[in-house]
């Protein structure tokens, strides 16, 4: 009979925790090449970090889990964190304030409740934040160290999509509508709704000749938004900003080789957002992404500190890894077993100590089954010989008096 897991959760067996270390490490080591400093947030927060005005949208919001943290009436309402950035700015906001720049990056898991149970509950994602920077070239810093923690993989078939935040905004302002319905509109364009806008009546000429431009055409070059820039109203000054950061950013991935989408509906779930927008994907499946929040640190400590982000999927991320390519521990396994019931479970146990002292990985034998995870067998009884090396892969064996000459046997072997 199986025991059932809760819905939306899931288990990594040895090879896919292999996998999702091997992905965490690359993501470490890249972050780390680039300068970034290792972080760590609490699985439990304050509900309200959540909920102020440009965090997360009303989609997301409506699938956190929360729950009172009992203290009398007057508990507070905490969730089990749903983003990774937000705790980051938090963090940032308590006690890092007085750094000028911080890169940060981290390994967490994030909560989203699903009805149905059918998709994942708890997400793992590997991120990284810097925080302190408004210039174009920090957002192109991190989509660098994304797409090359993503090649470090040996996934070298990532789609990048662009999308700017800046520019919806602007459009939804020229509409002349109020903030209360402006900001719904934005989330639902974020949540992938574009067709919305297709119910409002829109008296500008000019952003009714832009509606189809920028919100159903894929792009693929700079020359796209110029395009598009060019076209636009005097009166439309609004997206001058926007889109001049826009297109430097994308001549900017065009100098340096990169292929790109501009999609302006791809950026989903995050309020925050102010500025360019940029997801992964491989074969179709979304593997991360991020992008520019200027607002979120102003509104958790009202200081203007800008910022900008991304995360990468682990979950998404695994599926994709060549369970081949995955790197093995070079040391070759021992199995240590006791052949004679007369030798003292200490020294059989003071034996494994000494060859794990000496850098190789050894198991105790419980039974007569040798698995072929081992590289060698090492029997031990109290009589002579003490020691019987075996090497399995060869099928040779060499009988030894002492651990010093076993620890020999196993250099002269080469057996790391």
């Amino acid at each position: 009979m199986k025991v059932p897991r809760c819905k939306g959760s899931r288990d990594l067996s040895p090879q896919e925790m292999s996998q999702f270390r091997y992905i965490e490490s690359t993501f470490q080591e890249h972050c780390q090449k680039w300068g970034y400093e290792e972080v760590r947030t609490p699985t439990l927060e304050y509900l309200h970090l959540f909920t102020s005005t440009g965090t997360l949208t009303p989609s997301r919001l409506g699938k956190v889990y929360s729950f009172l943290d009992w203290d009398g009436w007057s508990g507070e309402r905490i969730v089990l964190r749903p983003d990774g950035t937000i705790p980051v700015a938090r963090l940032y906001v308590d006690s890092m304030e007085d750094q000028e720049l911080a890169r940060l990056f981290y390994v967490t898991n994030v909560f989203s409740y699903e009805q149905t149970g059918t998709k994942a509950r708890e997400i793992w994602q590997c991120g990284a934040e810097l925080i302190g920077s408004d210039s174009w070239l920090a957002d192109v810093e991190l989509m660098l160290l994304a797409l090359e923690t993503l090649q470090g993989l040996g996934l070298d078939n990532t789609e990048l999509k662009l999308s700017h935040a800046g520019v919806i905004k602007a459009y939804l302002t020229c509409l002349g509508i109020d903030d209360k319905e402006r900001g719904k509109l934005f989330d639902q364009i974020l949540d992938g709704n574009s067709v919305v806008l297709d119910s409002i009546k829109i008296d500008k000429s000019a952003l009714r000749d832009l509606l189809p431009s920028l919100f159903t055409l894929n792009g693929k070059s700079s020359g796209f938004l110029k395009n598009i820039r060019s076209s636009l109203d005097n009166n439309l000054t609004e997206f001058g900003p926007y889109f001049d950061n826009f297109i430097t950013i994308t001549d900017l991935l065009e100098r340096l080789g990169l292929k790109y989408v501009i999609d302006i509906t791809s950026g989903r779930g995050f309020e925050y957002y102010t500025g360019i927008m940029f997801r992964f994907s491989i074969n179709g499946d979304e593997v991360g992404g991020g992008g520019r929040y200027n607002n979120l640190i102003p509104l958790l400590s009202n200081r203007n500190i800008p910022a900008s982000g991304f995360a990468l999927y682990l979950d998404q991320l695994i599926p994709h890894i060549d369970q081949l390519t995955t790197p093995k521990s070079s040391v070759k396994k021992i199995l240590l077993r006791n052949i004679s019931e007369e030798l003292p479970p200490t020294r059989l146990i003071s034996t494994a100590k000494r060859l794990r002292k000496a850098g190789y990985i050894t198991s105790l034998s419980f039974n007569s089954e040798v698995r072929p995870t081992f590289y060698w067998l090492l029997d031990m009884q109290q009589g002579k010989p003490l020691y019987t090396l075996t090497n399995l892969a060869t099928g040779s064996q060499s009988e030894l008096s002492a651990i010093d000459e076993v620890l020999a046997k196993l250099r002269e072997e080469n057996a790391p």
